[in-house]
Order: C-alpha cells, then sequence, then structure tokens
C-alpha cells in the first residue's frame, strides 16, 4: 500500500525504517528535532514536510500525492481535516496507553504516576478530536512495580512495529474492525513539562515513589528544593525507621542515607543526580 507517515523521535524512526521495507512511503512529516528521522527521509528521497502542519500549511506540499493509509506514531502536532481526510482507505494513530483511559500526553507516565499495573497501546482511526477515534486493536503492557517511564516505552517500542504492521495487513485486506470509544469510560490527562515535576512531601509515600519513578533518568526527572537548590531524585524507596507526626513533612531525618519524613512514613533518597550543598539534619524538602 501507499502510506503517508507521521513520526517524531525514536517510536517514530523505529516505525519509519521497518515499514518503509514492507509498503511504499509516499510521504512523511515530522518536526525538526527528530534528526535521525530527517536523515533517513533525505537519505531515501522521501519527499517530507518539516514542522508544524496546522492552518492548511500543508495544502501545497500534498495536493499531488495519493496515499492508500495514514499512519501516525509518537506525532507531536494534532492534524487538521485536510490531513484526515486525504488517504484513501483509512487515517489511524497508535497512542500510548488503552483507550478510552488516559487520552493526552505522556499517557505512560500518568499511569505510573497513578500506580496502575498495566498499560497498553491502541491502534485508533484519527478524528478531529484528542485519541477519540474509534478502536482498531491494542496491545496490553505489564507496569512492573520497579519500572520507570523509559522502561515502559522500551517495552512499547517492543509492541508498536507488530501492532502497526497487523493493522495495516487487516486493512489492506479489508478485514478490520471497528469498535467506538465509551467516553463514560474516558480519562484525560493534559501535556507535561519539567517544571512540572516538583515533588509535594504532603502526598503518601506510594504516590511519591510513583512520581519519582515515572519520571526517573534520562527523563527530566521528579524535584525538590534544598537551602532554595534544586534536588533531582531518580529513585526512592521505603524505609522502616520511625517519626513523629508533628514533624513537618519533608524533613530530613538522616544523611546517610538520606532520609526523609512524609505522611505515612519514611523514605530513602536512594539516588540523586549531582549536587552541591551540604544536606544537614533537620532541613526541609519542598
Amino acid at each position: 500500500m501507499r502510506l503517508g507517515l507521521l513520526v517524531s523521535g525514536g517510536l517514530g524512526e523505529d516505525i519509519l525504517k521497518k515499514i518503509s521495507e514492507i509498503h511504499e512511503i509516499v510521504f512523511v512529516f515530522t518536526d525538526k528535532h527528530s534528526l535521525e528521522i530527517r536523515e533517513y527521509v533525505n537519505q531515501h528521497s522521501i519527499p517530507n514536510f518539516i514542522g508544524n502542519p496546522r492552518n492548511s500549511r500543508t495544502a501545497e506540499f500534498v495536493k499531488d500525492k495519493s496515499i492508500d493509509v495514514l499512519v501516525s506514531v509518537n506525532y507531536l502536532y494534532i492534524i487538521d481535516s485536510q490531513l484526515i481526510g486525504l488517504p484513501i482507505k483509512l487515517a489511524f494513530n497508535i497512542h500510548g496507553s488503552l483507550l478510552p483511559k488516559y487520552r493526552g500526553r505522556t499517557p505512560h507516565v500518568w499511569a505510573i504516576i497513578n500506580n496502575e499495573s498495566e498499560t497498553g497501546i491502541t491502534a485508533h482511526v484519527i478524528n478531529e478530536g484528542c485519541d477519540t477515534g474509534p478502536i482498531l486493536d491494542q496491545m496490553l503492557v505489564r507496569i512492573e512495580p520497579n519500572d520507570t517511564g523509559n522502561m515502559v516505552l522500551g517495552k512499547y517500542k517492543n509492541c508498536y512495529f507488530p501492532l502497526v504492521k497487523d493493522v495495516l495487513a487487516k486493512i489492506e485486506s479489508g478485514s478490520y474492525e471497528l469498535t467506538q470509544q465509551d467516553d463514560s469510560l474516558a480519562t484525560y490527562f493534559g501535556k507535561r513539562t519539567p517544571e512540572d515535576g516538583q515533588i509535594n512531601w504532603n502526598w503518601q509515600k506510594e504516590r511519591i515513589r510513583n512520581w519519582v519513578r515515572a519520571q526517573a533518568f534520562p527523563y527530566p526527572g521528579a524535584f525538590s528544593y534544598i537551602q532554595g537548590q534544586k534536588i533531582i531524585i531518580d529513585e526512592l524507596v521505603f524505609v522502616e525507621r520511625g517519626f513523629h507526626s508533628e514533624q513537618p513533612n519533608g524533613q530530613i531525618l538522616s544523611v546517610d542515607p538520606i532520609l526523609v519524613k512524609t505522611p505515612n512514613g519514611v523514605v530513602q533518597l536512594k539516588q540523586v543526580r549531582s549536587f552541591d550543598r551540604t544536606i544537614h539534619l533537620g532541613d526541609i524538602l519542598n
């Protein structure tokens, strides 16, 4: 089949390279920061559009291009009706959750934060809503107790190509089925930025731990401030240690190892990034 691909980042690059061995790639849309994708399309002389496609910016680019299917994988931008209606057969996207749960951005990070034990990826028809189109297929992915956001993304990478390949085969044969999403079960989570990673030490220790592992290296990281300086925490574990309920949450109870009081227990900061201040007993993280 003749495909148009909307792809960004490592996941998008992997799909581009593998799908191009099976189907004809008519064009690729990506962003300026996806350098490996840009290099690949230029090396293989694949027509490409770099940047935000909204507001009919792509009208001239696509006017003479005919495709059977439009595939979106990890693409950074929302697309408009002009692109959605371009393919002869179907336009579909791979979303990093088990829709209708976790619509929106960085769903695997939110799933860890919310203590989910499973997530997954969904192939769904692209419409003008946000992850609201009918479902073509899904694959479940387990979240283990110590998985970080990056670890879950690694599991996704092993699932994306098999799902895309299978969905394309069903579209080509006309054997695909559509399942409407139940909007009453939908949840939505917004875009995250590095500045959103600050820890609230009034949270229960379980949420703090999930917050940390969801954003651990190589992600920007969960953080707090001590003596006015940011401290980024990549691993946090529970420890058996007494405390007084009137002690402030976030108080340092031990320096070596670094132990911190929370409302329902004490945690150890097991792994922190480079930090050039001396931590003192009684300091408060905030």
